[in-house]
C-alpha cells in the first residue's frame, strides 16, 4: 500500500510540474501565476519526500498524504482547463486566474512551505532517532538479559589481569601438586589479596591443563552464602542441562557423577575460588571418586581436613616494585622527584600483597611527591601493613582517605559494601542509587564521573557485556562493577564504626532465619541509617521481626530464595527513595506483598 502511494505522489508531482512548465512556455498572460506555482512546487518537492520517507518508518496514518496527492491532481487539471479556454472569454480567465493563485495558497497552506516543513522534517527526524534508539535499546536489554544470564550460570575461566608478575614458580608449583596421582583436592590459602583467584585463572589458562583437561576445565565463584545444590546447577547448565532439580543432595551429586562418566573424557578440573570456612562442606561433597577429577580451592582460610594445601606466599621486593611500577607509573616514566629510597619505603610497607601494591600504586599514580611523602609517614605512624587482617584493612583504608577531596566519590564507594561478594553490580543501578542520595546529575555525568575515578583507583573494576564497549559515556548500561572481597570489607569496616542506631549505612547478612541479635533485642529503637541493604540466603524464610528505620532513602535487598515476602515495616519508611531488589537465584524469585509498594508514588 505504501508502495502504491508513494508512486501516485510521484506521478501527481511530476505530472502538475510538467504541465505548469509547458503552460507557462505557452501562455505569456499567465506565466507570472504559473512561475510562482513552479516555485512552490519545486521548494515543496524535496522537503514533502523526505517527510514521506520519515512517515513510513514510523508507520503514521497516511490520510494527509492522500490528501496533498488530491491537491496536486486538482492543480493540474486546473492549469490544463484554463489553457484551453478562448483568447476572448475574459471572465472565464478571471475566474481561473483566481483559483491558480487560490492553488498556489492552498499549496503554500498545506505546507508553509521551508518553515514548517523543515521544522516538521526536524521534529520527525528526532523521532525517527528516538524509534531507532527505542528498537536498538529493546535488542540490546534482550541482548545483555541473555548474555548476563549466561555469564551469570556458566563455569567459563574468567580473563587474566593484563599485568602478572611473580607467579610463574608458583604456576609450576602448582601444576605439579595437582597433577600428582594421589590429589584430588588442592587447596591455595592465603591472605586477602595475596593474589590465589590470579594463579587459579593462570593454571586455567595454561596450555599444558588445557591439553588434559580440554574443555572440561570448570571454574565457579563460590562466595559466602553459596551453596552445593547452586553450584551443582551452574555446572549441569554449563553442559546444557538446564532447570536441574533434585530433592537432595546426595541425588545432585550421583547424578553429577553419572554426568562425568558420560563425557567423552573422564577428566575434569573444576576450581572453587573464594571459599569461606562454613563452605567446607562443599568440598567433600564435590570430590569424586574419578581418577582424572581434580578440584582446586581458592581460600583465606585453612582446612585441615585436605592434607594438599599451597600456601601462597607474598610477592619478592624485585617482583613487588615491579608490580608497584605498573600501577604508579602506566607510562613507564619513573618522576625525577620520586626518588628510588621514597618508592622503595612504600614498596617495602606493602610487604608483597599484590592487592596492596596495586592499589596504592594506582592511588599514588599522577600525585605530587608531597602525597607521597604524607602517605609514606602515616604508615609509619600506624605501624606495619600486614600485621593482621585489620591492618591490611588499615592500609588499605589510605587509598579511600585520598578521596576525602572527592567526598562524594568517597561516599558511593562505601556504599559498594551494600552488595553481595562476588557479584557483579549493575552500573545502572548504581547511578540511578546516587543520583537520588547525593543529588547528584540525573543525566549520568557526576555518576560515570564516580565511576571512572573509583576505576581509576582501583577501587573498583568495569566489566563490559560487550568485549568492545567503547567509553563510559554512553555505554552505562553495558557495564558491570566487581570489586574484590578485600576492598568490599573495606568498605563495610569503614562504614561500621559508629553503634548500629547511629550508622549512616546498616549491612545486615540473614543466614537461615538467624536475625543478628541487636534486630531482635532492639525492635522499638529505631535506627537513623540512610542506607539499608539486607542480604538473604536461599533458605530464609521470610519471618521478619519488626524494624524501626524511619529514616532510610535507600533499600537494597539482595536475595537467593525462590519466594520471598517484603517485610510490613516497609511502608512506614517515609523517606524511601529508591528500592533495589536483587535475586542471586540460578531460578526466578516470587515476590509477594508487593502491595506494599503502592504507598509511594510511582
Amino acid at each position: 500500500m505504501a508502495m502504491v502511494i508513494e508512486t501516485a505522489l510521484k506521478l501527481a508531482f511530476g505530472e502538475l510540474l510538467s504541465v505548469v512548465v509547458a503552460q507557462t512556455m505557452q501562455s505569456v498572460k499567465i506565466k507570472t501565476l504559473l512561475k510562482r506555482v513552479k516555485t512552490t512546487l519545486k521548494s515543496i518537492e524535496p522537503i514533502f519526500f523526505e517527510i514521506w520517507r520519515l512517515r513510513k518508518v514510523l508507520d503514521r496514518p497516511e490520510e494527509e498524504t492522500t490528501m496533498f496527492i488530491s491537491h496536486l491532481e486538482e492543480g493540474k487539471e486546473l492549469i490544463v482547463k484554463y489553457s484551453r479556454i478562448k483568447f476572448w472569454n475574459i471572465y472565464q480567465k478571471f475566474v481561473y486566474s483566481n483559483k491558480l493563485i487560490r492553488l498556489n495558497n492552498d499549496l503554500l497552506w498545506f505546507f508553509q512551505i521551508e518553515l514548517q516543513g523543515n521544522s516538521l522534517s526536524t521534529s520527525m527526524r528526532s523521532l525517527i532517532g528516538i524509534h531507532d534508539l527505542s528498537d536498538k535499546m529493546d535488542q540490546l536489554l534482550s541482548a545483555m538479559t541473555t548474555h548476563a544470564r549466561a555469564n551469570d550460570r556458566s563455569c567459563r575461566v574468567p580473563r587474566l589481569p593484563e599485568h602478572i608478575v611473580g607467579f610463574k614458580l608458583h604456576l609450576e608449583e602448582l601444576k605439579r601438586r595437582l597433577l600428582n596421582y594421589d590429589t584430588e583436592v588442592l587447596v591455595v590459602s592465603g591472605p586477602g589479596g595475596c593474589g590465589k583467584t590470579t594463579l587459579a585463572k593462570m593454571l586455567c589458562h595454561d596450555n599444558e591443563m588445557k591439553e588434559i583437561f580440554g574443555e572440561n576445565i570448570l571454574y565457579v565463584t563460590v562466595s559466602r552464602q553459596s551453596s552445593l545444590k547452586i553450584i551443582m546447577e551452574k555446572i549441569f547448565e554449563h553442559y546444557g542441562e538446564n532447570h536441574c532439580e533434585f530433592q537432595t543432595d546426595e541425588e545432585g551429586r550421583n547424578h553429577l557423577e553419572k554426568l562425568i562418566n558420560q563425557m567423552g573424557s573422564n577428566k575434569m578440573l573444576l576450581v572453587l575460588d573464594d571459599v569461606w570456612s562454613e563452605s567446607e562442606s562443599i568440598i567433600q561433597d564435590l570430590m569424586f571418586q574419578i581418577q582424572g577429577c581434580k578440584v582446586l580451592v581458592t581460600s583465606r582460610f585453612l582446612f585441615p581436613r585436605f592434607s594438599s594445601t599451597y600456601e601462597l606466599s607474598l610477592l619478592n621486593y624485585e617482583d613487588a616494585r615491579t608490580l608497584f611500577c605498573y600501577s604508579a607509573f602506566p607510562s613507564d616514566r619513573i618522576p625525577i622527584n620520586v626518588t628510588d629510597d621514597l618508592m622503595n619505603k612504600i614498596v617495602k610497607f606493602c610487604k608483597g600483597l599484590p592487592l596492596a601494591l596495586t592499589v596504592v600504586g594506582a592511588s599514588l599514580c599522577g600525585q605530587p611527591v608531597l602525597k607521597w611523602k604524607t602517605t609514606l609517614k602515616k604508615w609509619s605512624e600506624s605501624g606495619s601493613i600486614l600485621q593482621s587482617n585489620i591492618n591490611i584493612l588499615h592500609s588499605l583504608k589510605s587509598s579511600v582517605d585520598a578521596l576525602d577531596e572527592l567526598s562524594i566519590a568517597k561516599e558511593c564507594f562505601l556504599d559498594l559494601g551494600s552488595f553481595p561478594e562476588a557479584e557483579r553490580i549493575s552500573a545502572m543501578v548504581l547511578m540511578d542509587m546516587w543520583v537520588e542520595l547525593y543529588n547528584l546529575d540525573d543525566e549520568g555525568m557526576h555518576t560515570s564521573e564516580t565511576l571512572h575515578e573509583l576505576s581509576l583507583r582501583n577501587l573498583i573494576n568495569l566489566v563490559p557485556l560487550r568485549k568492545y564497549a567503547g567509553e563510559l559515556d554512553g555505554y552505562c548500561n553495558e557495564l558491570f562493577v566487581t570489586q574484590h572481597d578485600l576492598l568490599r570489607e573495606l568498605a563495610i569496616h569503614m562504614s561500621s564504626q559508629e553503634p548500629i542506631v547511629e550508622r549512616k549505612r546498616l549491612f545486615v547478612d540473614i543466614h537461615r532465619n538467624e536475625f543478628p541479635t541487636w534486630w531482635i533485642s532492639e525492635t522499638e529503637q529505631p535506627i537513623n541509617a540512610r542506607i539499608l541493604s539486607i542480604s538473604t540466603d536461599e533458605e530464609f524464610g521470610s519471618m521478619w521481626y519488626d524494624l524501626k528505620a524511619p529514616k532510610i532513602e535507600v533499600l537494597i535487598l539482595n536475595i537467593r530464595s525462590t519466594k520471598y515476602t517484603l517485610a510490613e515495616f516497609i511502608k512506614r519508611m517515609d523517606q524511601l527513595k529508591f528500592l533495589t531488589i536483587t535475586s542471586y537465584s540460578d531460578y526466578p524469585s516470587q515476590l509477594h506483598n508487593l502491595y506494599l509498594m503502592s504507598v509511594y508514588p510511582t
